[in-house]
């Protein structure tokens, strides 16, 4: 097992229930894979450096995981076909 931190950022039309709801959906997705969350840190909306499919903000996200190295293809998979979600990033974390 490896530590990574996976950021996420997802689409700013979403509400706050809708926002955990995804955050709820990635996080099931770890543990079916036989990973844990450490921890989640909501940064809240903010403005994005450039835009991404025409949108100038983003709610950002950020997860501190275990899991297999094998399962973060699986992850990612995931997390893509997900349109919620805007952009992801998983890196091992130190």
């Amino acid at each position: 097992m490896r530590n990574y931190e996976l950021f996420v950022i997802v689409h700013p039309d979403l509400d706050e229930n809708n926002f955990k709801a995804v955050i709820e959906k990635v996080s099931g997705w770890v543990t079916e894979l036989g990973g844990s969350v450490d921890k989640l840190d909501v940064w809240g909306r903010r403005r994005m450096a450039y835009q991404i499919n025409k949108q100038r903000e983003g709610q950002y996200a950020l997860l501190h995981l275990i899991m297999d190295p094998k399962t973060t293809e699986q992850l990612e998979r995931n997390i893509r076909f997900n349109e919620s979600i805007i952009r992801s990033m998983i890196t091992v974390a130190k």
